[in-house]
């Protein structure tokens, strides 16, 4: 009875550790999301810079977009736009993102001494 109990065991923290590697994808803390609807903003979370939230509206509008947008921050920040959006206007969205204004390094103003 014991090795049965031990196999199921050992079989179970296997099937355990293969859903936890496949599963749970590392994902980065959110800067902000946009949700779109057939080109207006529907709505958002976060803090959006905002010409890039001016210019991203009329991107949608004009396309009539229906699509969300989001930044993630894991050491670098990351675009992810949804699937249903051409490459080409992916591409015009990633290229008005003002990557340089979340990859500037904080300074430590503490230990300075004057």
């Amino acid at each position: 009875m014991t090795p049965t109990l031990l196999k199921i065991a050992v079989i179970a923290i296997g099937v355990f550790l293969a859903y936890k590697l496949i599963f749970s994808g590392k994902k980065g803390l959110t800067v902000f999301e946009m949700h779109f609807k057939e080109g207006r903003l529907n709505s958002h979370k976060g803090k959006i810079p905002e010409k890039f939230e001016k210019e991203c509206r009329a991107i949608a509008k004009s396309n009539k977009l229906t699509c969300t947008v989001r930044a993630e921050k894991l050491g670098g920040v990351r675009l992810h736009i949804s699937a249903n959006v051409s490459d080409d206007i992916t591409q015009r969205i990633r290229n008005m993102f003002p990557f340089e204004y979340y990859d500037k390094k904080q300074v430590d103003n503490s230990r300075k001494t004057s």
